[in-house]
Formats: structure tokens, C-alpha cells, sequence
């Protein structure tokens, strides 16, 4: 008996199979046992050093929660800044105009190829040499200004991949029933090309929480590895302050990966053709209602339908 995809194993793949799964699962229990004892010969799994993260909350109060703060405030406007920014630069790059698209091209090719850390330092010099901003808010300004117009650049990149995935029988059909180029993109390519750029835009996102660290780790930016760094020095358990951190830093990634695929499930089930046919007073309807511009949102529904139409 087969599957689609492959041939049903018989009987000794399936024992050849258990073997290698076993073998497997001996050999992790081997380096979590290696692990384990090199930390416990090390004296880094004793009580004293996990104490403060398990029993009372001064550790979090003092260091984790202030740095968390400072990551999340980072991370988050660098997010409410970069994927407009990104999403207008890509759209720019599909311009029919060479004086819109070229300048796009060059501003997202110039800030994709250098690394963010570049740009956070460059950031750092700026604002000290031709601003009014205080020393303790340079290092946020300058994270912020970094993961901006790197995330940005990819984000632009994203957006313009995403559109040119969809198949051109859209914009034909929308061209053909009179919608003009800005409402094609808008009411027709966007809504469908966010369904399939979401996970690519989700992975950098978290690469925008992740790298506010770098801003701690050479800005003196008062993130959370970098909290977790002075807290390390404070109780003397670095391996337990960084696993910590590292634990939390999963948590927020966790969980944007999470949302993200929810949300993409739901927009793919929102966004299912119906399938009917519509007829030519149908068809006239939807072009009068886009070229007077009413009812975007049964503009969109009914263009929709048209293309499951043609498919």
C-alpha cells in the first residue's frame, strides 16, 4: 500500500526506522547528560545561583523588567516605523516610473547591504554631533534608527517579492473591469500579497527583538542582555542569568510566530474565492462602484469573485 508522496515502508524499513530513532534519542540523552555534568562540576547548577530567579522577585524588578522594557520599547517602534517604510519603498520599486522606482532601488540596496550594527553606530555619531539629544537617550535613538532603515530595506524586498508571486490574471482582471493602477494595488495586490509575505515579515520582526541586543552589547543601550550582563556581576551566576534571558527571549518570539500563524490561517479562510460566475450586469456594477470609488470593501469582495471566476 503507498501514499501519494512515498511507497509504505515494509517491515524492515520500519525496523530499521525504530533502530535509528533510538540510536537517536540515546545520543541527546548522552549530551543533555554531558551538559548537565559539566554545569554541575562547574558548581553553575547550585541553589545559590538559581535562588534569585525562583524565590522572590528582586532580581526581576531591578534588572529583568527594566531591560525587558527597553527591548520591547525598541523593538516596537522600530516595527511601527519599518513596516510602513518597507511597504511604501517595495510598492515604489514596482513603479512604472523610472524617477519613483530607481531612487527606491538605490536607497534599499544601499541600506540591505550594511550590517545594522553599522547603522546603529553611524546612528550614535549622528545624533552626537548634529542633535540636542541627551547622552542617555542617544543609544534608543540610535538602536531604533538602525533596525529602522536596515528592517526597513528588507521589508521593502519582502513586500515586492510577495506581489510579484501573485499571478498577473489579478491585475488583468481588475485592469479589465476599469480600476485605475493605485486601486489595483490597493484593493486587489495588497490584500492578497499580505497572506503570503506574513510569514516572511513575522521572521523579521523577530529579528528586530533580537537585535536590539547588539545596541547593548556595544551602545551601552540598557537592554535586556544587557541587564542580564550587570545582573550576572551582581549575583555571580552568569550561566543562570543568561539562560533566564535567553528563555524570555523565546517566550516574545514564541509567541509573534504564534499570532502570526494564526492570523494567516485566518486571512487565507476570509480570502477563499467563492468560486461563482458573475454575469456581464454584475461585472458593470463592480466597474461604476470602482470608478466613483464607493464601497471599497465590496469593490474588493466582488473583484475577488471575478478572479476565482477566470481561474
Amino acid at each position: 500500500m503507498s501514499s501519494v508522496l512515498y511507497d509504505a515502508q515494509g517491515p524492515r524499513a520500519k525496523r530499521r526506522n525504530v533502530l535509528y530513532t533510538a540510536l537517536f534519542l540515546l545520543a541527546l540523552a548522552a549530551v543533555v547528560w554531558w551538559v548537565y555534568k559539566a554545569l554541575d562540576d562547574k558548581g553553575q547548577l547550585a541553589w545559590s545561583l538559581w535562588k534569585p530567579f525562583l524565590s522572590g522577585t528582586e532580581a526581576y524588578s531591578t534588572y529583568i523588567w527594566p531591560g525587558l522594557q527597553n527591548t520591547l520599547k525598541a523593538a516596537a517602534l522600530a516595527m511601527v516605523i519599518a513596516l510602513p517604510l518597507g511597504a511604501v519603498l517595495g510598492i515604489a520599486r514596482l513603479s512604472d516610473h523610472a524617477w519613483v522606482r530607481v531612487p527606491a532601488a538605490v536607497v534599499v540596496e544601499f541600506f540591505r547591504a550594511i550590517p545594522v550594527l553599522v547603522l546603529m553606530i553611524f546612528g550614535l555619531a549622528l545624533f552626537a554631533q548634529y542633535t540636542d539629544v541627551s547622552s542617555d537617550d542617544r543609544p534608543f535613538y540610535a538602536v531604533v534608527t538602525g533596525l529602522v532603515l536596515y528592517n526597513a530595506s528588507v521589508l521593502a524586498e519582502i513586500v515586492r517579492a510577495g506581489i510579484l508571486t501573485l499571478p498577473k490574471g489579478q491585475s488583468e482582471a481588475a485592469v479589465a473591469i476599469g480600476l485605475r493602477k493605485g486601486q489595483v494595488m490597493r484593493l486587489i495586490l495588497l490584500p492578497q500579497a499580505v497572506t503570503t509575505m506574513l510569514p516572511a515579515i513575522v521572521s523579521q520582526l523577530v529579528v528586530i527583538v533580537k537585535d536590539t541586543a547588539l545596541g547593548g552589547a556595544v551602545l551601552t543601550f540598557p537592554e535586556l542582555l544587557a541587564s542580564a550582563n550587570t545582573m550576572a556581576g551582581y549575583y555571580g551566576n552568569i550561566i543562570a542569568s543568561l539562560t533566564v534571558v535567553a528563555v524570555i527571549f523565546v517566550v516574545i518570539n514564541f509567541s509573534l510566530t504564534s499570532f502570526a500563524s494564526w492570523l494567516e490561517g485566518r486571512l487565507r479562510r476570509r480570502k477563499k474565492s467563492t468560486g461563482a460566475v458573475l454575469g456581464a450586469q454584475d461585472v458593470a456594477d463592480i466597474a461604476g462602484t470602482a470608478a466613483t470609488g464607493g464601497d471599497p470593501e465590496g469593490t474588493a469582495a466582488g473583484v475577488g469573485d471575478f478572479g476565482g471566476a477566470r481561474k
